[in-house]
Order: structure tokens, then C-alpha cells, then sequence
């Protein structure tokens, strides 16, 4: 009982402790605000776009910015504003679903290579040092080119690029964890090997997790784009932003608006994610 009390105690008090230390970092909470309004764009799409995206408009091709179409038209003469907005849905979709699945893949490997150890630890191991003999990116777009183009695809390839980053993490984390006293105390008491990895040391590993999962969710939206760009992401018409990058190449001379907005769309969130990735890590930071 008192083991039980003691953990809850010890996790409760890393939580306020990492709290205060976020809230005292005014870049990461502006980074956080950001993030919320891209999030909430996307939510409401729908009403917020003044346009329907995947509507062409040939009497407006490429129209630059105006009191009618803020941002300007594209080649179709649809609004850009409107694909921007739509535009967010795709990247952050792909973003959190991506790392959703290699957290889903990554972290159970990475719990059962450093607690027991041995034979599985080294086959885990090795499988993860065969996949980070790719480059990430170069890794994503065979696995997205060998599944086919489409976001769902994407989004499982961009995943299982990412998962090598997770099993490492969390098997370092397990390492360290285990030969903690109060994991030592646990086995002592009879507690199984399920209850040790889900109560005791998964809880502890979590920060590290948490904090890589949100600078992942940067990578995985640049790597959606760059999918979307290279036309194995979201396909036309469905407004993306890699994808509108894609075509606005093609017209950087005669409308430059076409490439601005959406760049700038990925830079914004891109930076705002790793801005807010760095808040967190310095909050649960245990040497502050």
C-alpha cells in the first residue's frame, strides 16, 4: 500500500513541477496558442473558408490578392485562403496519426527489448539499426510509393519512418528506470512484469516520450508535404499543403502568392511544434 501511495505521490509532484516550469516559458505557451488555433482551423473548416476549395473558377485564374479573394486564386482560379484553411486538416491529421502509429509501434518494442533484455533486445535492436540505415525521409517515400498515393499510406509510412526514434527512447528510458529502488521494491513485493512495465516503469518514461512525440509531429508534417509535393500524399483536389506547393512551382514568375501562403502555412506550424516540443522538454528537464 504504502508502495502504491509512494508512487502516486512521486508522479503527482513531477506533473505540478513540470507544469509550473512550462507555464514560466512564455515561447513554448505562445507556441501552444498557435498550435490550438491551427487545430481549431481545421476543426471548423467548413465555416471558416469563404470559398469551396475544390471548386474551380476559370474567369479568376491566378488573381492576386484582392478584397474578393484575400490570399488570391490558383491555376484553376480557386481560392487560396480556402485551400490553406482545408490544407491545415491534412497536415495535422497526417502529423498526430503518423506519430500516433509509431508511438503504437515503437514503445511497446522499446519496453520489452530493455526489460528483459537478452536475445530480444538484440533482435530489436537490430531490426531498429536496419531501419535507421535510411534515411527518414528517403525511408517514408519508398514505403509510401510501395503502398500507393494516399494519405492513409502516407500516414503509415511516415509512422513506421518515425517508430526506430520511439523504440530507442523508450528502450534508454527503460534501462535507466529499471534499476530504480522503488522498480526494485515492486519486484521484491511479487508484482508481475506486466504490472512493473504499465505502473512503474512505463509512467516514468513517459516525459521523454511525450516530448519526442511532439517534435516528431514536426518532422511528420514536413514529411506529408514533401509526400504531397512528390504527389504520394493527398491527391488533387483535396486541398493539401504539399501539395499546393507542388503546382505553384510551376508559377512562381506569374503568381508567387500561389507558393507563398502555403509555405508559409508549414513554416508556421512546423516551428511552433518544435518551439513547443523545446518547452516541454525544459519543463520535465530533471536537471533544472
Amino acid at each position: 500500500m504504502s508502495l502504491e501511495l509512494g508512487r502516486k505521490q512521486r508522479l503527482f509532484k513531477l506533473k505540478n513541477r513540470a507544469l509550473r516550469r512550462f507555464l514560466s516559458r512564455p515561447i513554448a505557451l505562445i507556441a501552444g496558442i498557435i498550435i490550438l488555433l491551427f487545430v481549431v482551423i481545421a476543426v471548423f473548416a467548413p465555416q471558416l473558408a469563404p470559398f469551396d476549395p475544390a471548386k474551380p473558377d476559370f474567369v479568376s485564374v491566378r488573381k492576386p490578392p484582392s478584397d474578393t479573394y484575400v490570399l488570391g486564386t490558383d491555376e484553376n482560379g480557386r481560392d487560396i485562403l480556402s485551400r490553406v484553411i482545408f490544407g491545415a486538416r491534412a497536415s495535422l491529421v497526417a502529423g498526430v496519426i503518423s506519430v500516433f502509429i509509431a508511438v503504437l509501434f515503437g514503445v511497446p518494442l522499446g519496453l520489452v527489448s530493455g526489460y528483459y533484455g537478452g536475445f530480444l533486445d538484440e533482435v530489436i535492436m537490430r531490426f531498429t539499426d536496419a531501419l535507421l540505415a535510411f534515411p527518414f525521409l528517403i525511408l517514408a517515400v519508398a514505403l509510401a510509393a510501395a503502398l500507393g498515393p494516399s494519405l492513409t499510406n502516407a500516414m503509415i509510412a511516415i509512422g513506421i519512418a518515425s517508430a526506430p526514434a520511439f523504440i530507442r527512447l523508450t528502450r534508454g528510458q527503460v534501462l535507466g528506470v529499471k534499476a530504480e529502488e522503488f522498480v526494485q521494491a515492486a519486484r521484491a513485493s511479487g508484482a508481475s512484469d506486466l504490472r512493473i512495465i504499465f505502473l512503474y516503469i512505463l509512467p516514468n518514461s513517459f516525459a521523454p516520450i511525450l516530448v519526442q512525440a511532439t517534435v516528431t509531429i514536426a518532422g511528420a508534417i514536413i514529411a506529408e508535404s514533401s509526400l504531397s509535393f512528390l504527389g504520394l500524399g493527398v491527391q488533387p483536389p483535396t486541398p493539401s499543403w504539399g501539395g499546393m506547393l507542388n503546382v505553384a512551382k510551376n508559377f512562381m514568375n506569374q503568381a508567387p502568392w500561389m507558393a507563398i501562403w502555403p509555405g508559409l502555412s508549414i513554416f508556421i506550424t512546423v516551428l511552433a511544434f518544435n518551439l513547443f516540443g523545446d518547452g516541454l522538454r525544459d519543463a520535465f528537464d530533471p536537471r533544472d
